[in-house]
């Protein structure tokens, strides 16, 4: 199948730490999954097998859904040819794309897979867009720090899909340009290693030692949301949808999905230019909410330019909605003042000095239309000592998780019947939504019906019997001139074998796409000299760049040749702006310190070095890696591959 990008197309795409999240995803509404692999996929802890895969894959297909596989880590030499031989493993399970960031991949003798360029990447540019585009890159996830105008012009210059992440967490550095986990852990991000050193408190002091915030999680941002931001962002050209989330739940993961499924719904009922990505409707049974799963404030980050308020800086973890106030407090109980259902196994917590405090609701009492007794696991001590009323919150609702966990969707494909007579018999021509068609045909030596209405009325009921299988009837055309009398078991096995020939022509009939060809002549990178910045860890990759056209090139900063102070993380996140210590802020106003000068940020006495470039407007963290980290072997140097006799 030739290259072509179908831009009237808008796909949903849902994470999936393993197959069961996966499937959940589709049957939720998502147009294509992405997945981990046996490893290489940046997702330390999210690994699955060929096998899964493969069944995945064949789940996916039913529904016209795609499967992505992400081997988006920065590969050592060593890895190399088990990374090619993994490729040619989730060609043969049929996947639908590979999403990479290391550029040595296609260097590779790789099957001709169509490729996405993975976030790691950092696509900021519209050069490095185009460059990614021509080189082969049919898909590519663009900086979630981009503005919509920053969208646009990328778009314009283009012929690759734009895809965009709408929902989750947001990583505080340009993706693919922190280092502190491994400097400070040995653990890389780029390797699929993250510590998360971004999530810890920290104190900002100024270049004069004066504490500007004490022991805040100042790295720490609030989750992206851009549920109202979607028809702009259509217009702006982008065309996949990405939610955030390879170690998220089953629950997160059917919940955001239905949401934004219903948003895009809406959006492709009012827009006949636009069509799904894939097959079937969905229908839920429970009420989307991304407020009731995990997350930590919601923020559109930069997409309608930079704002105030985008982290959480309380906390990273999960507070929930809140829910009423305490009135009283004893030793073994706790009274809630609540116009919502409080129910036994409901998560509770407050915030006090910063610090949440959770409990368990073991037992619920009503006491009234709207107070409640709580019998909790253990009372927070600090809870004994506040002044009542206190707000408390819920980040577990009970009866809402359990109504998750069970069967909570149905997704189904049109199909319409068309029924004619045949020979000695019936013939029944089944057409799917996509347009594919079957004929199957019934006969035998049938008599004629002595009651035709009733015999007629017996087929229809019969033949349209699809509850159990995964489409629904559109639409069924009879045209009948002679009414046989059928055995309603011979009728249900007639149609069984019709939907079965109908999903077997229909996943025969569906072929993933073909990798994009490369343009001629080789298109040349949009820089001549590549810092550790580039990710460049192997010799494939520093080949590809000399190919196109780079004529120095640093190695990565895991090959660890960067021994000084460095910038450990770049982004556009900027505390100065965030404590109103920004000189643009500030300009025109008499009296205000306008000179950008360093801070720090002090972790368990360990030192960051902020730097600011105000002309692009990012703040940048330094640092040195850890001596006894120079002394480890490279990440993944111990892998040893051995070929077979």
């Amino acid at each position: 199948m030739p290259y072509h990008n179908t831009n009237n197309k808008l796909e949903l795409l849902s994470p999936a730490k393993n197959i069961e999240i996966a499937q959940q995803a589709i049957l939720h509404g998502a147009d294509a999954v992405y997945i981990g692999g046996p490893s290489f996929g940046a997702r330390h802890n999210a690994g699955n097998s060929i096998s899964d895969i493969a069944q995945l894959v064949e789940f996916a297909h039913r529904y016209y859904a795609k499967v992505f596989v992400t081997l988006n880590t920065i590969l050592h030499d060593n890895e190399l040819e088990p990374a090619r031989q993994l490729i040619w493993q989730f060609y043969d399970a049929g996947i639908d794309a590979l999403i990479v960031q290391d550029m040595g991949i296609l260097n590779l003798d790789i099957p001709p897979i169509d490729l996405h360029a993975s976030t790691q990447m950092d696509i900021k540019t519209p050069e490095k867009a185009k460059f990614l585009s021509d080189v082969g890159f049919s898909q590519i996830v663009l900086a979630r720090e981009l503005n919509l105008a920053e969208i646009t012009k990328i778009n314009e210059q283009i012929d690759a899909k734009i895809e965009f992440f709408i929902h989750g967490a947001l990583c505080v550095a340009f993706s693919g340009q922190c280092y502190i986990s491994h400097a400070q852990t040995g653990r890389s991000a780029n390797r699929g290693d993250c510590s998360q050193a971004c999530r810890l408190p920290f104190t900002l002091k100024d270049d004069q030692g004066r504490i500007v915030a004490y022991e805040k999680h100042l790295l720490s941002m609030k989750d992206n949301n851009q549920s109202d931001n979607l028809n702009e962002l259509i217009q702006a050209g982008v065309r996949s949808f990405k939610i955030e989330g390879r170690y998220k739940d089953i629950s997160y993961v059917k919940n955001i999905t239905a949401f934004y499924r219903q948003k895009l719904d809406n959006i492709l009922t009012q827009s006949p230019n636009l069509q799904p990505a894939s097959s079937g409707r969905t229908e839920y049974f429970f009420t989307p909410d991304p407020n009731r799963t995990f997350h930590r404030g919601s923020t559109d980050y930069f997409l309608h330019g930079r704002k105030p308020n985008i982290g959480a800086f309380d906390s990273p973890k999960f507070i929930g909605l809140q829910v009423g106030e305490i009135i009283k407090v004893t030793p073994k109980t706790i009274d809630i003042k609540s116009e919502k259902i409080l129910t036994n196994g409901d998560g509770l917590n407050v915030l006090i000095k910063r610090e949440i405090f959770g409990f368990r609701a073991d037992k619920v009492e009503k006491l009234s239309v709207n107070q409640y007794r709580i019998y909790p696991n253990e009372i927070p001590k600090p809870l004994l000592s506040v002044k009542l009323p206190y707000v408390v919150n819920r980040n577990l609702d009970h009866m809402w998780q359990q109504n998750l966990l069970k069967e909570s969707s149905n997704r189904r494909i049109g199909v319409s019947f068309e029924l004619h007579n045949i020979k000695n018999g019936i013939e029944l021509i089944a057409k799917s939504e996509e347009g594919i068609c079957v004929k199957q045909e019934l006969n035998g030596a049938f008599d004629l019906a002595d009651q035709p209405d009733k015999s007629l009325k017996n087929m229809i009921d019969n033949l349209s019997k699809l509850g159990q299988t995964i489409y629904y009837l559109t639409n069924f055309e009879v045209n009948l001139s002679t009414i046989y009398f059928i055995p309603s078991s011979q009728l249900n096995q007639f149609r069984r074998d019709t939907i079965d020939k109908l999903t077997a022509t229909r996943l025969a009939n569906y072929r993933p796409q073909k990798r994009k060809p490369e343009q001629k002549p080789a298109p040349i990178y949009p820089e001549n000299h590549l810092s550790f910045l580039a990710n460049v860890y192997n010799h494939k990759a520093r080949e590809f760049y000399t190919q196109h056209g780079v004529e120095l090139i640093e190695n990565a900063y895991e090959a660890h040749e960067v021994k000084d102070d460095a910038p450990l993380m770049i982004t556009k996140h900027c505390l100065r702006f965030a404590f109103n210590l920004c000189p643009k802020q500030a300009k025109g106003i008499q009296g205000v310190k306008t000179k950008v000068t360093p801070m720090k940020l002090i972790q368990n006495n360990e030192e960051l070095l902020l730097k600011f470039n105000c002309k692009a407007c990012e703040m940048q963290v330094w640092g040195k890696i850890k001596k006894h980290i120079l002394k480890m072997p490279l990440s993944g140097s111990d892998v040893i591959f051995m070929t077979k006799n």
